[in-house]
């Protein structure tokens, strides 16, 4: 006589996910393969992420891989392996994309909200302070701004409204009489001839009347045809609406003559 092998045929009637083991003749025992459970006769997957979140960071996603086996990845807003998950601040780095003058202030997970500094507007992704600050910062008007600085004119830094017809840094920085005007002591005048206080006139104002007077005292005349603002029949402003806190930029591309 011979012992029977229990395991011998049909894998004993254990799982396909099992081994079958010979105990005594005839007998045999079913053992689930590692990564499984069961009672060997049905062996299903061991899901590591339904226990303690298969060992991910509590700011992480689980996902199951195979049997008993799993990846952690940190969600939306935090960094790390998935084991260790921190929280990234937006605005701890370039200020969140908000503007140099503005505050950037972490809500919640990837967002943050940008606001404008005290003394300046905006939409907290450009801010602006006020007109004579503008003209600094921008490469089209900062040539009027030097010459004002030269002059220590200081007209445009108080409270407003002004509006400032600028001739573009190009024009200022080619037109030929300028040198005469700053050697002969009438450059301020000249300067001045380009500013209109007590007014924020933005171009869909300046449509609608001739004439508005400078802080040199002398009239500019405005005319509006095929589309263009053009002020002493001469300069057209090519760039408008440029707000600050206390007035608005436009740039010509002429130098007004009082």
């Amino acid at each position: 006589c011979s012992a029977i092998d229990a395991c011998e045929s049909s894998n004993g009637g254990c799982s396909s996910k099992a081994e079958c083991r010979r105990t005594t003749p005839g007998n045999r025992a079913c053992v689930c393969r590692a990564g499984y459970t069961g009672d060997g006769i049905v062996c299903i997957e061991i899901n590591p992420c339904l226990v303690n979140n298969g060992g991910c960071d509590r700011n992480a996603e689980c996902t199951q891989t195979g049997p008993n086996q799993a990846v952690c990845n940190c969600l939306k807003g935090y960094s790390g392996d998935g084991k260790t998950c921190t929280y990234i601040s937006l605005c701890s780095q370039n200020n969140g994309g908000c503007s140099e003058f503005a505050i950037c202030n972490d809500t919640e997970l990837a967002e943050r909200t940008c606001t404008c500094k005290p003394d300046y507007i905006g939409d907290g992704f450009q801010c602006r302070g006020n007109v004579f600050q503008e003209l600094l910062r921008n490469s089209n008007t900062s040539r009027f701004y030097f010459h004002l600085e030269a002059l220590s004119i200081r007209d445009i830094s108080g409270p407003g409204p002004f509006t400032l017809f600028v001739p573009h840094t190009d024009i200022l920085s080619s037109d030929p009489r300028v040198k005469d005007w700053i050697a002969k002591g009438v450059m301020a005048q000249v300067l001045r001839y380009h500013m209109v206080g007590c007014a924020n006139l933005l171009y869909k104002d300046l449509t609608t009347i001739t004439n508005i007077t400078s802080l040199h005292g002398d009239i500019i005349h405005i005319s509006y045809s095929q589309n263009s603002l053009v002020l002493n029949n001469k300069a057209e402003i090519i760039l408008s609406d440029a707000v600050g806190t206390n007035g608005v930029i436009h740039v010509i591309n002429q130098v007004l003559v009082p």
